[in-house]
């Protein structure tokens, strides 16, 4: 083997020279980085030789700070199991195993690295710091005593080092201090000190330190910790983690724990919990970092009063955490605590417990962590010496009670941050914060933080680790993701060459070194402490011009200027000004007394020419410093006096001297000149002063008719220069014509006219040119006119006559045209007969029915104008509204009598007799469908119909609506053949026949063809592959499943989704398609912004199915390809980021020339290319590169996607020495034997033809965002907008949600007869206060007594079995009941159950199996309902509550947002048909500035309809003025009044006052469009006497006024039908009224708008409902499985029959009712309309849930139809959800009674227990002999003496007799 390497190296001598150059090459690339086989978990750095340990699964990595690897130890994977107790020799099941790096420390004392990882129960090792190959020690022998970390892969472990201290024999030595989490298997110890040698009796690594308060078993699993990081200071160690307070309540708070290092027993320590962000949102520490802070930012730390003044020289924690999981919250939030701040207040929490009994300001502070008996703490004060670090007979530890927490100064950060490193520039703070995308953002920490930028370059998609930090410089940042670990510098300002980009950057690293032109850090730039010499990025601008003296200039004049630049840096007497102007004129610059630059401007000869149509030019002036370094820039305007009358060549006077330079007039000679004071007389015209010029205007008359010459009179001002001149006057029309102007008298003028000719447009403005005949020179002129054509646009006489009377216009009947009146001797005063030209259509059915468009001339003036038409010898009806004057008349031919003649010509007949017939014949015939194709296609729809036949074309497109059944299929195309696009068959089930196809033309005439199309199942799309693809698109996917053949169209669809934009999606057709594959190239994606969610879906014809595994990936990233010389043996290696997130090697293209290269590896970061064996030619066939010869452009394509990464050259073959030729054939030998080599040859060089490509591509997308952003749809994005708001208030905890006891009186009591009044909402018994002991101890004794199972099933039996016991008593009963034993729920529940059995029994046995739980005829079934409704309640607040919230809001605004009739109750916008206002209503959007009394100055913007009555504009007043305080504490609509105020006096508005309209009998209730209140009124709102409103009150005084309005006969927008109808039926008929009724329906369309733009919210709520992938309430999974297990026990109980039962227990009794029901979950308030349409979702989800087969009609109710689409989908999502909760664990009885018995301790007190048990008692009195005798009966009940326990209770309560 040796003699072979001897005999290669002279070969590859060449390539590892080739390899050292391209190292060092590389040294120079700013990021350097360095990638592991394996996951890195942790990352440590050497403070003092600057080295990097990688901890990684597997393996140790030590690295140089460039990231060069200097050395490997093999840490795995090892043999071991879960079980094993080392030595793993011992150990039988074992298997190899990884090993994951738990802990990693540098213990720089004895140049050892301290490794742990997680196999053998966690053993720690040695290795050595200089050579991590080298161990220094390991030991797996030792037990259990050295187990350090922990072998669960998701428990951290955290450590620092520490000094251990033996005060007996004045010794110390090193030791580390570890923190970890609970494993189930690992070492017990939450905290434990590890020595690092062997000493004593302790050998290395074993936990010194033994303290059971935290290293004890029972509360590590209690309370979760999750160790984050360790970090010593000032003698104390602290931990930062996460843990649950007490174990029942599973929220995660965050702690920063303190123990003395001093402590040899952790008596000292002391928790102190962290709040983070408002409310302590962000609870979960994820990462943290101890530094220093900047001033900047120790000043705002000390404003903001969390904590005493901060020195700059203090240490901060810097600490990044995270909302909880299920909040489905994904932002973080970066928290600041001054460890002085932390210190202080656990001094604050120690001295609480040991002096003030445990209390700060009389509130409990102190909490005594991981004990049961708390209360027996901190109750002894003791001497004030034995504080300091605590002692074995003080309480320990301690902990701080959650209201005693430090709060810190936080920034909210959108995303889930990872990582935190701080640094300080300047004295200001830079946080990098890492999060779980793998991006490190960078942020300025200051009064109001902001982030100012991203590091680039980083791996896309990977978590970034907590370990975040600098090199000793810090002048870098290394940055581990996954796999990798990155060296960044902190800044790069250097990339930035101009000031705008540098000061944009806002980064405080950066400033623009004005006077060397860089954008550098402050120390590089030299004259950076001189005013304005260095200018501070996030602070400052950029140097500028101000200003300039002058200010402009003539361009025939030439000074100085002085240049006003307010920062200018200071100039030094060594420093060198130059002024430049247009880059070719240079002057030396000077500096003034006054600190200006003083400069010579360019003499005439350098100042450019004006422009054409300006009368300046603008030069950049450019200071330059030291002849290359820029200052600022700006232009100085030359302005051209003599351009100025270009500008307006009518008016050259007034052009010149109105124009903003300093120009004048010279009347004599007709110039425009520089002012100048050497020139004066009557005959200059100075500045400013335009009245003076000489001018014509006032021209008489202004409307001028063309082909007749009118004489126009004019008036001449200032003209005594040119008294005895003539003038001539002309125009454009006039062409080369001048006429003579004559002077009239005194300064007026005539000008007798021309005959214009002009026939472009009916009118066109004329502007006349007045000149001085003798010199030809033009004086201003304002002499405008209108001249107009009588002729154009009015073809006939009926236009003719139809024109303006102003036009003088008249029929010529001489030239059969329109003429001006004066141009015609023989006016016509009859038009002619109508001409008709047209007929459209020319065809129509036997049966009539259909619209005929007549064209012509002369048919009438207006639409009376026509008396009768006819077609064909048959009557049409004329059509008024679609008449249009002259030209165009519409009629609705009839019947064609059998026995006339089918053709015939269109005779109308005009006002006056007049009469015109066609030439052109309309024929009768009827159409006859033949032939069709296809004949099938999916219920979807989407199947385009072909139908070929005779005379199809009969009539117009519009006439013709097909049906196939009954669904409509839309006509696409029409003519001998008819095109039609099928609907979707709404039914459930598709019809096994086939179904006829109508063809209606017309309203009458109808042709069927007969078992001609069949609707089949939708396409099932199994599967789709691949399921990635690059936004740039074009990869291959194969969409796999069955049911593909009989589609047509098949496109893939991606929609960019945006909370206030849906925009239309891009979209590509299928290439390849069968039954069972359909093949696309993905679409380009172009989403305006990064992290768009996007919708992927298929379409194929109407059916849409979303692809919702399918993702789009970032496009990869490329490096620049250096030049590079290879041979045709040579490998290409393209690096990069990204390449294999959707992309594989068979897939990629690469092109080098135009010859295909072969893509042999693609991995995530580099692609291995095999180049052609010849050289390509340079010019490719697709025209992409350039034509030289070489270098080859290299173009890598994925999909659509086209990159040029760089460019190759071939070696000329005589170039190539021998070796290197040998060397390609060995080196892919030696490939093989050693592993892979890789050559990377650098030569910098950017690609021209890839910049433009981009910058092409890039336009294109930015068309193609813009295009997409016009078309997106209107509804949704007004609602997203409107409900932001809405949302807004949701994420900030704003939702109005009821305490459990109203809850639970609502849901409980509120349907009962008393309503709000009832006893048990209210509260008050009426007692008296003599017998209030007594009947209290006999209520707790009945509640005893109801304690008895025996007792309580008697006495519901016994109430049961009366016939007056009805079903309102029932649930009534049953809802005291839940009160009464709400103290007890597992007893509750355990009855209920009973109960339930016994149900269940008499329905199995005797009745039908599938109707129980259907309704509440039992008092079982109200308990299971109010059961539920407790169980579910916290599941409400947690998860369904927010989109039953938004759904309600979304309802709510919909339906506000039209017009609402106050007194029908019908609306424009509702999901409810029976609520729908059929009627267009006119209406506008007004916004109202709405003061309110008493409450300040503030104006509050409130959109209302101008269509709204008072008190529906009250409302929207009272909702958006009170919007953050619940319904129940707003006032009222009677409680205040509304004042309009128009001008300086007011009036108040009412709904009906002494002004409100009458209509008949009917009086109309005033709306704002009554008063004429206009937009953007102000209006006062103001309280009357203040009035104590229940819940119901607002209802009720509602009501009160319905009835009011009742009785007066009001209306709002709709006149009741029955009124309209008793109207009608004097004078109509049956068909009236049924026309009627179809125009109403007409609005039903407006329905499914409704549905589509709340269908998010609706779906929202329901998975919300039935996702059982999320947290699933125990109760529900503990009660199903309950019916499942009874359902086994019944033979005649099937699998439809539980999901009925299941259906019943929790959709329908509970779901159903919080929907319908959102006041008894929310402080809202419900009206009804929005419980009608709640009313339509709850059918729907009741719809869902059956197993039932909706058959659907044409006559199905609207609402059933609304939905019809959704309702598989809702079905499946429900058998889903019942599947998934079987699927589920079981919850235990204990579990379940737990969970119960948390409830009961929670919320007991809260409820009217003694009421309840009061009133439970009224039933035992009514029912008393009843329950006395059925306990008499019952064995058990004389037993347990029930009978006599009633019998005292109703003596003490009622005096009742008894047999004692």
């Amino acid at each position: 083997m040796a003699s072979r390497l001897s005999l290669l190296l002279p070969f590859l001598l060449p390539i590892c020279l080739s390899l050292s150059r391209g190292e060092e090459e590389l040294q120079k690339i700013p990021q350097l980085s360095f990638t592991t086989e394996t996951p890195i978990n942790n990352v440590v750095q050497d403070p003092g030789s600057g080295r990097i340990y990688l901890g990684a699964v597997n393996a140790i990595f030590q690295l140089g700070p460039a990231l060069n690897q200097e050395a490997r130890a093999e840490t795995g994977p090892k043999l071991d199991s879960r079980t094993c107790t080392p030595p793993p020799s011992a150990c039988q099941d074992t298997k190899l195993m990884p090993n994951l790096n738990k802990l990693l420390l540098v213990h720089p004392a004895n140049g050892s690295l301290i490794v742990c990882g997680s196999r053998y129960k966690g053993i720690c090792s040695l290795l050595n710091l200089t050579n991590v190959e080298q161990q220094l020690y390991y030991s797996d022998s030792k037990g259990e005593r050295t187990y350090v970390a922990s072998i669960e892969d998701n428990v951290n472990v955290v450590g620092v080092m520490s000094t251990y201290h033996l005060r007996d024999i004045q010794d110390e030595f090193s030791v580390f201090v570890v923190g970890k989490g609970y494993g189930r298997m690992d070492s017990t110890k939450l905290i434990s000190t590890r020595i690092l040698e062997d000493r004593r009796e302790w050998v290395v690594f074993e936990s010194i330190v033994e303290a059971s308060a935290v290293q004890t078993a029972p509360f590590a699993p209690k309370h979760q910790h999750d160790f984050r990081h360790a970090f010593k200071d000032d003698g104390f160690v602290y931990f930062l983690f996460s843990r649950t307070r007490d174990g029942t309540d599973n929220k995660n708070l965050t702690y920063v724990s303190r123990i003395c290092e001093s402590d040899n027993n952790y008596y000292s320590h002391t928790e102190l919990m962290l709040s983070c962000g408002p409310g302590n949102r962000y609870n979960k520490v994820q990462a943290a970092y101890v530094a220093i802070p900047g001033k900047e930012l120790a000043q705002s730390l000390t404003e903001s009063g969390q904590s005493s003044k901060v020195n700059h020289m203090e240490k901060v924690l810097f600490m990044v955490a995270s909302s909880p999981e299920e909040d489905g919250d994904s932002n973080s939030a970066l928290c600041m605590y001054p460890l002085k701040a932390i210190n202080e207040r656990l001094e604050d929490i120690i001295n609480a417990c040991y002096f003030d009994m445990g209390s700060i300001g009389g509130k409990p502070a102190v909490d005594i962590p991981y004990f049961s008996k708390r209360d027996e703490f901190c109750k002894t004060p003791i001497p004030d010496t034995l504080v300091t670090c605590g002692a074995d007979f003080l309480p320990s530890p301690l902990a701080s009670k959650p209201e005693f927490g430090l709060k810190g100064q936080h920034v909210e950060v959108r995303g889930l941050l990872t990582a935190v490193a701080i640094a300080v520039e300047n004295d200001h703070t830079i946080a990098f914060l890492g999060n779980d995308q793998g991006e490190v953002s960078k942020a300025h920490l200051k009064g109001t933080s902001e982030i100012f930028g991203k590091i680039p370059g980083l791996t896309a998609g990977e978590r970034v680790n907590k370990n975040l930090f600098f090199d000793h410089g810090e002048d870098y940042l290394y940055i581990t993701t996954e796999k990798k670990i990155t060296r960044v510098p902190v800044q790069t300002c250097n990339l930035k060459t101009d000031c705008k980009s540098c000061i944009d950057l806002k980064d405080p690293y950066c400033g623009w070194c004005v006077l060397e032109g860089r954008c550098t850090r402050r120390s590089e730039c030299r004259r950076a402490e001189e005013k304005n010499g260095w200018l501070w990025s996030p602070g400052r601008e950029c140097v500028k011009i101000l200003s300039f003296s002058p200010p402009n200039l003539s361009c025939h004049k030439t000074q100085q200027v002085e240049i006003n630049i307010p920062s200018l840096p200071t100039i030094s007497a060594a420093d060198r000004l130059r002024c430049v102007f247009q880059e070719d004129f240079r002057s030396k610059g000077s500096m003034s007394g006054t600190g200006q630059v003083i400069c010579n401007l360019p003499n005439p000869a350098h100042i450019p020419a004006t422009p054409e149509g300006q009368d300046f030019v603008a030069v950049p002036v450019k200071i330059f410093v030291n002849e290359t370094v820029e200052l600022a820039t700006r232009e100085f305007k030359f302005y051209n006096c003599s351009a100025t009358v270009r500008k307006a060549e009518n008016t050259p006077c007034m052009s010149c001297v109105a124009s903003p330079w300093g120009c004048q007039w010279n009347t004599r000679d007709h110039t425009c000149s520089d002012t100048t004071d050497t020139v004066n007389g009557p005959h200059i015209i100075k500045q400013r002063k335009e009245p003076r010029c000489p001018r014509f205007e006032n021209p008489d008359p202004v409307l001028i008719p063309v082909g007749f010459q009118t004489a126009i009179g004019f008036e001449g001002i200032n003209l005594e220069q040119y008294e005895g001149r003539a003038f001539t006057i002309g125009t454009e029309l006039m062409r080369s014509v001048e006429e003579e102007v004559t002077l009239v008298v005194g300064q007026f003028y005539n000008f007798n006219g021309f005959k214009f000719s002009y026939d472009k447009s009916q009118e066109t403005n004329v502007l006349f040119y007045v000149k001085d005949k003798e010199s030809g020179k033009k004086i201003d002129s304002t002499l405008n006119v209108t001249l107009y054509n009588c002729s154009n646009g009015r073809q006939d006489c009926s236009l003719c006559k139809n024109s303006d009377p102003k036009y003088s216009c008249l029929w010529c009947g001489h030239t059969k045209s329109c003429v001006y009146n004066q141009l015609c001797d023989h006016a016509s005063q009859q038009c002619p007969d109508p001409l008709i030209t047209d007929i459209i259509p020319r065809y129509g059915p036997m049966l009539g029915g259909i619209s005929v468009t007549i064209l012509g001339s002369n048919l009438g003036i207006q639409q009376a104008d026509i008396k009768r038409i006819s077609v064909a010898g048959v009557p049409c009806i004329h059509q008024p509204d679609k008449y249009s004057v002259s030209t165009s008349v519409v009629c609705e031919i009839g019947r064609l009598d059998p026995e006339k003649t089918s053709s015939g010509p269109v005779e109308v007949e005009v006002e006056g007799g007049k009469r015109g017939t066609s030439t052109l014949e309309f024929t009768y015939r009827d159409p006859i469908p033949q032939e069709f194709n296809p004949s099938r296609g999916p219920k979807a729809g989407g199947t385009l119909i072909t139908i070929k036949g005779m005379a199809l074309d009969t009539g117009s497109q519009a006439d013709v609506h097909i049906t196939v059944g009954t669904v409509e299929c839309v006509v696409e195309k029409f003519g001998p053949e008819i095109a039609c696009r099928t609907g979707e068959y709404r039914d459930d089930k598709v019809p096994s026949d086939q179904l006829h196809i109508s063809l209606k033309y017309g309203k009458r005439t109808t042709t069927v063809i007969d078992n001609a199309f069949q609707y089949l199942e939708n396409p099932i799309q199994v599967d789709v592959h691949p399921r990635d693809s690059f936004k740039c698109g074009g990869r291959n996917i194969a969409v796999s499943g069955s049911g593909f053949d009989i589609i047509q169209t098949a496109v893939m669809k991606v929609k960019c989704l945006r909370e206030d934009l849906l925009a239309e999606p891009i979209a590509f057709q299928s290439h390849k398609k069968n039954d069972t594959v359909i093949e696309f190239l993905s679409p380009t994606v172009n989403c305006s912004y990064e992290g768009q969610q996007l919708k992927v879906y298929v379409q194929l014809d109407n059916f849409e199915k979303e692809l919702k595994s399918f993702d789009y990936h970032p496009d990869p990233t490329f490096n620049e390809l250096p030049n590079k010389v290879i041979t045709e043996a040579s490998i290409i290696i393209v690096t990069g980021q990204g390449f294999s997130k959707a992309m594989t090697s068979k897939e990629a293209q690469a092109y080098l020339g135009d010859v295909p290269c072969l893509v042999n590896t693609l991995q995530d970061d580099k692609l291995f290319l095999d180049p052609p064996s010849t050289q390509p030619r340079a010019r490719s066939k697709r025209h992409r590169r350039d034509t030289r010869s070489e270098p080859l452009d290299l173009l890598i394509m994925f999909g659509k996607g086209e990159w040029v990464v760089g460019s190759v050259q071939y070696e000329r073959k005589y170039e190539v020495p021998l070796p290197i030729i040998i060397s390609a054939v060995i080196v892919p030998m030696l490939l093989i034997i050693v592993g892979p080599v890789s050559v990377v040859c650098v030569r910098l060089r950017k690609s021209e033809q890839a910049e433009r490509e981009y910058e092409k591509v890039k336009h294109q997308l930015e068309n193609l965002e813009e295009s997409v952003r016009d078309r997106c749809k209107k509804e949704f994005t007004d609602l997203m907008i409107e409900m932001e708001d809405h949302t807004n208030d949701v994420s900030e905890g704003r939702m109005p949600f009821l305490d459990y006891k109203t809850y639970t009186d609502r849901v409980f009591f509120l349907p009962s007869k008393d309503g709000a009044n009832d006893v048990m909402i209210t509260g008050k018994l009426d007692i008296p206060e003599a017998r209030r002991a007594t009947v209290t101890q006999a209520l707790n004794q009945f509640s005893n007594l109801l304690n008895s199972k025996t007792f309580l099933i008697t006495f519901i039996h016994t109430l049961e079995g009366r016939p007056e016991f009805n079903a309102r008593a029932k649930v009534y009963f049953a809802s005291l009941l839940t009160v009464a034993l709400h103290g007890k729920l597992e007893y509750y529940t355990d009855i209920m159950r009973s109960l339930l059995l016994d149900l269940m029994e008499s329905y199995v046995h005797s009745k039908n199996p599938k109707l129980m739980l259907r309704r509440s005829e039992t008092v079982v079934e109200r308990m299971l309902c109010n059961w539920m409704s407790i169980c579910l309640y916290q599941f409400l607040r947690d998860s369904a509550g927010e989109p039953l919230y938004k759904l309600f809001r979304a309802i709510k605004h919909q339906i506000e947002k039209g017009p609402v009739d106050a007194k029908l109750k019908k609306a424009k916008y509702t999901l409810n048909d029976t609520r729908l206002l059929g009627d267009d209503v006119e209406y506008c959007v007004l916004n109202l500035q709405v003061l309110v009394q008493s409450e300040g100055p503030d104006v509050t913007p409130v959109k209302v309809l101008n269509c709204d009555t008072i008190s529906q504009v009250k409302e929207k007043i009272i909702e958006q003025v009170y919007r953050n305080q619940p319904y129940t504490l707003r006032p009222k609509v009677d409680s205040v009044t509304l004042e309009w105020r128009p001008g300086s006096t007011g009036q108040i508005l009412s709904d009906l006052d002494l002004t409100s309209q009458k209509e008949g009998r009917w009086k109309r209730i005033n709306t704002l469009a009554h008063y004429n209140v206009r937009d953007n009124a102000t209006v006062v709102l103001s309280r009357v006497k203040h009035t104590q409103y229940n819940y119901d009150q607002n209802q009720e005084s509602q009501e009160e006024r319905n009835a009011l309005l009742e009785d007066d006969k009001v209306f709002h927008l709709v006149r009741p039908m029955e009124e309209l109808d008793e109207i009608k039926s004097k004078r109509g008929s049956l068909k009236d009224k049924s026309m009627t009724k179809a125009i109403t329906e007409i609005y039903l369309t407006r329905l499914l708008s409704v549905k589509g733009t709340l269908q998010q919210f609706v779906d929202d709520f329901f998975r919300s409902v039935l996702c059982s992938g999320a947290v699933v309430p125990p109760a529900i999974k503990y009660f199903f499985d309950f019916l499942d297990e009874q359902a086994l026990k019944h033979d005649n109980v099937d699998e439809e029959t539980v999901h009925i039962w299941k259906t019943n227990s929790l959709p329908l009794r509970f779901w159903v009712n919080i929907l319908k029901n959102p006041h008894f979950i929310f402080d809202v308030h419900v009206s009804e309309m929005v419980d009608s349409s709640l009313s339509v979702v709850a059918q729907t989800f009741m719809d869902a849930c059956t197993k039932s087969e909706h058959k659907l009609s044409r006559d199905s109710p609207s609402n059933k139809l609304l939905y019809a689409k959704e309702i598989s989908t809702y079905k499946k999502m429900v058998d889903d959800y019942y599947k998934g909760i079987r699927q589920m664990v079981s919850v235990s009885d204990q579990d379940m009674n737990t969970h119960l018995a948390e409830v009961s301790r929670t919320h007991t007190d809260k409820l009217n227990t003694e009421v309840a048990l009061h009133q439970l008692y009224q039933y035992a009195s009514k029912y008393y002999d009843l329950i006395i005798a059925a306990l008499e009966d019952d064995p058990v009940a004389q037993s347990k003496h029930l009978t006599l326990r009633l019998q005292q209770i109703a003596a003490a309560l009622e005096h009742k007799s008894t047999d004692l």
